[in-house]
C-alpha cells in the first residue's frame, strides 16, 4: 500500500470529525458545501469550455469533467473550512482553555505552550507562545484578575529576556481586547522582532522560570474541542 494512503484516510477521518463537530451549531453545513461544490463544478465547466478546441469531443468532456470536479470540490473545501471554523469558535467560546484551542492554528515558526504558564482559581489563565514577535502572553478570563496575572509574567519573563519584546492580549469581545476567532491572526501580525534562529534560545531562556513555576492544576471544565480536522484548511493549503 502507498506511504500516502493512510495520511490521505487520516485526513478524511478529520474532515468527517470536523463536520460531525460543525453540524452541532451549524446543521446546514453540508447543504452550503454541496451547494458551492455545484456552484464551483459550473465554473470549471464554463471555464474549460471556452479553452480550444471549441468542438465537443471525447478529450473535451473528459477535461471539462475533471476540471468541474477541481474546482467544485476546491471551492466546497473553502466554504467548509471557513463554516467548520466559525462553528468551532462558537462552541469554544467561554469554555476554559479556548484560548489555547485557538492558537493551535498558529503557521509554522510558532512554539506553544501545551499549559498554561499562569493560573488562578477562579480559572483564569495565560497561554505564552513564542515567535519572531518575540514573546506573546495570551489571557482568558475576567480582564480585572487577568491584568495582575498578566503583569507578573511579564516581569518574570523580562528577567530572563529582557531584550525580547515581551506582548500581552486579552481574549474576548470587550474594547481592547482580541475576539476568540481573530486571535491567531492577530498574534501573526504582530511585528516581527527576532530571528528566526533564535527562538530556540528564547524558549531556552524561558526554561529557567518555567523549571520553578509550581505545577498548575487542570481547569475545571470541558476541555474545548482540538481543531486539529481544520488547521489544514484554515492555514490556506
Amino acid at each position: 500500500m502507498s506511504s500516502t494512503a493512510p495520511e490521505k484516510t487520516g485526513r478524511i477521518k478529520q474532515y468527517r470529525q470536523s463536520y460531525q463537530i460543525a453540524k452541532r451549531t451549524d446543521p446546514k453545513i453540508g447543504l452550503w458545501t454541496l451547494l458551492w461544490f455545484v456552484v464551483g463544478a459550473l465554473v470549471g465547466v464554463g471555464l474549460f469550455w471556452v479553452i480550444p478546441p471549441q468542438q465537443l469531443s471525447v478529450f473535451k468532456i473528459i477535461v471539462m469533467v475533471l476540471g468541474a470536479f477541481a474546482f467544485g470540490a476546491s471551492t466546497a473545501l473553502i466554504i467548509f473550512s471557513r463554516r467548520a471554523q466559525k462553528a468551532a469558535f462558537q462552541q469554544m467560546e467561554g469554555r476554559p482553555g479556548a484560548a489555547l484551542a485557538a492558537l493551535g492554528v498558529l503557521r509554522r515558526g510558532w512554539i506553544k505552550e501545551e499549559m498554561p504558564v499562569a493560573f488562578n482559581k477562579q480559572q483564569d489563565m495565560v497561554h505564552r507562545v513564542v515567535g519572531q514577535p518575540g514573546i506573546v502572553l495570551i489571557g482568558e478570563g475576567n480582564p480585572n484578575r487577568l491584568r495582575q496575572l498578566l503583569t507578573s509574567e511579564r516581569r518574570k519573563h523580562e528577567r530572563v529576556a529582557s531584550d525580547v519584546p515581551v506582548h500581552e492580549i486579552i481574549v474576548g469581545n470587550d474594547e481592547g481586547q482580541i475576539p476568540l476567532p481573530k486571535l491567531a491572526s492577530s498574534v501573526q501580525k504582530l511585528p516581527k522582532a527576532i530571528k528566526p534562529a533564535d527562538i530556540t534560545d528564547v524558549v531556552n531562556r524561558l526554561k529557567a522560570i518555567d523549571a520553578v513555576r509550581p505545577a498548575l492544576p487542570m481547569p475545571k471544565g470541558p476541555v474545548p474541542t482540538s481543531m486539529k480536522g481544520l488547521r489544514q484548511g484554515m492555514r490556506g493549503r
